[in-house]
């Protein structure tokens, strides 16, 4: 794996990217709290209960996704949430050159307080507005505002470009 950017590359690049290129994180609520020393915290834009049950087969085509119902906040921007899997959805929209992936992981406040974040790889090549699976354990749930900033995305540069990035079907998501 490569290095990890810090806060002085991560604001070169979502501040003045390089001629031709999309800041590297849109839409950042306040950079100056987003913005850590190894990488960016995403913010909660919406919330999605999972029902059902997925599939996954050796090919796309056995390919199923379980239901998400979608859950509203209340009039102050507060979701109760009993325990269970969710569908979080992010505000910010990342756009990976092909130079860079990204991993992500929950702020320790989560994990202190019994809830889970399970993110995948971010490839190089990779647009979009994320989502993530968030898991409340406690039988007294959770409470979370829409605007809280949930995990913090860490940032490698890559030995080399890689020739093709991601083209998957998450591609420019929730755009």
């Amino acid at each position: 794996m490569g290095v990890v950017l810090e806060r002085a590359e991560l604001r070169r690049l979502i501040e003045e990217p390089d001629s031709g290129r999309r800041p590297l994180v849109e839409d950042l609520l306040c950079p100056a709290e987003q913005m850590q020393p190894n990488g960016v915290d995403l913010s909660l834009q919406g919330v999605a209960r999972l029902s059902g049950a997925g599939r996954m087969g050796r090919d796309n085509a056995a390919r199923e996704l379980a239901a998400a119902e979608p859950l509203a906040f209340d009039g102050e921007g507060w979701l109760h949430l009993m325990p269970g899997a969710y569908l979080v959805t992010f505000r910010e929209v990342v756009n990976l050159p092909s130079d860079l992936m990204a991993l992500g992981l929950p702020r320790s406040s989560l994990l202190r307080s019994g809830v889970g974040i399970h993110s995948a790889i971010w490839d190089a090549g990779y647009r979009g507005r994320s989502q993530a699976l968030l898991t409340a354990h406690l039988a007294e749930g959770y409470h979370l505002q829409e605007g809280a900033r949930l995990m913090q995305l860490v940032f490698f540069r890559l030995t080399a470009a890689v020739e093709q990035g991601y083209s998957g079907r998450y591609q420019e998501e929730n755009l």
